[in-house]
C-alpha cells in the first residue's frame, strides 16, 4: 500500500522492507532472468573507470558484436533502456532537413516517426496494416518516391509480432544512397540477425527481452559508413548524453570519462551475453524458433487464432487474437493476480484484440509453454 510520508524529519519511518511476488514474465518484456545473471547484478561494483570495468566493457563490445554478427568498431551499451538507444540512432544520423522514410506496421514504427520529428528531419512514411510486412519491392518504389537520407524499419515489430524481412534491403539502400536503421529490440539473441551482411547501418536493441537480462544497458551499434555522415556533421548532436562523438572516446581506447555508468547493469549483460555465447548463437536461435512453434501448436489446439501469417512471426513474440465476446484484458488480469503469470495486451491498433506472448531469453522453454496454455485454458473455461 502506499504511503505518504511526513515532512516531519525528527521523525523514524517503519516500512515493509520490499516484497515483489514471484511472476513468470511471458509478455512483451521483460523476460525473467537467469539465475546467474542475477548472481552477477548482486556483485560489488567497482569504479567506472577501474581497469577490470574497462575490461569487462571491451568483453561486452564484442560479444554484442558476436550476438549482431557485425564488426562495426563502434558497437556498445547505451546506459539506458531500449528507447534511449532507439533515440541515439536518430540523434546521432539525423540532422535538421534530412529526408528520413519510415517504414510504419506497427507502434514503434510511429515511435521512430516521432524521434526523427522532433530532430528535424523531413520524416515521409510507408505503412502496412498492423501485423503485415513490407515486399522488397514496396520498399524499391518507395525509395525512389522518396530518395531518403535514412530508412528506417523495425525488424522485430513488439505490438504486432511481425518480423520484417531484411534480405535485399541493404543493397537497396546502397543504390539508392540512403543508410539502413532497423530496431532489433525484439530479436536480437531470438532471431537470426545478420547486420554486416545485411548491410544495416545503424541498429538498435534492449537488455530485457531476447538477452534475458534486466532492462537498463542497450545494445547500439554504428557502422563506417554511419559514422562517416556523423562526422560530416556540420552542427553538435543535439543530445549530449546520446552523442557517440562522446561515448566513443569512453567506450574506445582513449576511455575518456562520460558518465557515470550502471555498473551492476553491466555486470548482467555481461553475463547475460556469456550465456549466448556458451550455448552457440545458431543454437539459441533454434531453441527460440522450436519453442515458439511449440506454442502456436498447443495454442492452436485450444482453439485460439494467430494475428501474423506463419513465414513472418516472430520466434520471441506471439500475438494471439482475443475471441470474440472474451474481455481480454480480465483474462489478462485473472492470469496476473490469481497465477503469477504475465502476458500483454495489444497496443495501438491492436489494443483490445490481441494477447502478445513472449517467450524470450531464459524464458523460452517448453516448461514454461506448458504453463501457460493450461492455465489460459482453464480461466477462458
Amino acid at each position: 500500500m502506499t504511503q505518504t510520508l511526513a515532512i516531519n524529519n525528527s521523525q523514524r519511518l517503519q516500512l515493509a522492507p520490499l516484497k515483489v511476488p514471484d511472476r513468470l514474465l511471458l509478455g512483451p518484456g521483460p523476460s525473467n532472468a537467469h539465475p546467474a545473471i542475477l548472481q552477477a547484478m548482486d556483485t560489488a561494483p567497482v569504479g567506472h573507470l577501474d581497469p577490470v570495468f574497462l575490461g569487462l566493457m571491451d568483453e561486452i563490445q564484442s560479444l554484442l558484436r558476436y550476438v549482431w554478427q557485425t564488426n562495426n568498431p563502434l558497437t556498445i551499451a547505451v546506459s539506458g533502456t531500449g528507447s534511449a538507444a532507439m533515440e541515439a540512432t536518430i540523434a546521432n544520423s539525423v540532422e535538421p532537413g534530412d529526408v528520413v522514410l519510415v517504414g510504419v506496421m506497427g507502434y514503434f514504427g510511429n515511435r521512430l516517426v516521432d524521434m526523427a520529428g522532433r530532430y528535424g528531419a523531413d520524416v515521409r512514411t510507408i505503412t502496412k496494416p498492423w501485423g503485415q510486412v513490407f515486399t522488397l519491392e514496396e520498399l524499391r518504389i518507395a525509395l525512389e518516391t522518396n530518395r531518403p537520407a535514412i530508412l528506417a524499419l523495425v525488424h522485430a515489430e513488439t505490438s504486432t509480432g511481425a518480423r520484417q524481412p531484411l534480405e535485399g534491403v541493404g543493397e537497396l539502400c546502397r543504390e539508392f544512397g540512403c543508410l539502413l536503421l532497423i530496431d532489433t529490440v525484439t530479436s536480437l539473441g531470438g532471431v537470426p540477425i545478420f547486420l554486416d551482411e545485411w548491410g544495416v547501418d545503424l541498429a538498435y536493441s534492449c537488455s530485457q527481452k531476447g538477452l534475458g537480462c534486466p532492462p537498463g544497458a542497450s545494445p547500439f551499434t554504428i557502422s563506417s559508413r554511419a559514422m562517416e555522415k556523423l562526422q560530416r556533421r556540420t552542427a553538435k548532436v543535439a543530445n549530449w548524453y546520446l552523442d557517440m562523438t562522446l561515448l566513443g572516446k569512453y567506450w574506445g581506447p582513449e576511455r575518456v570519462y562520460h558518465h557515470t555508468a550502471p555498473i551492476n547493469l553491466y555486470y548482467a549483460l555481461r553475463e547475460a551475453l556469456r550465456l549466448i555465447a556458451e550455448e552457440g548463437l545458431d543454437h539459441c536461435w533454434q531453441r527460440h524458433q522450436k519453442n515458439a512453434e511449440y506454442l502456436w501448436e498447443r495454442l492452436e489446439d485450444i482453439g485460439l487464432t494467430l494475428h501474423v501469417e506463419r513465414a513472418f512471426r516472430l520466434p520471441t513474440l506471439t500475438t494471439v487474437r482475443i475471441p470474440d465476446g472474451v474481455d481480454g484484458k480480465a483474462i489478462a488480469r485473472t492470469l496476473l493476480t490469481d497465477y503469477n503469470i504475465e502476458i500483454g495486451g495489444g497496443l495501438g491498433e491492436l489494443a483490445g484484440k490481441v494477447w502478445r506472448i513472449g517467450l524470450m531469453g531464459y524464458n523460452s522453454r517448453p516448461e514454461n509453454v506448458d504453463r501457460l496454455v493450461e492455465t489460459l485454458k482453464a480461466v477462458l473455461a
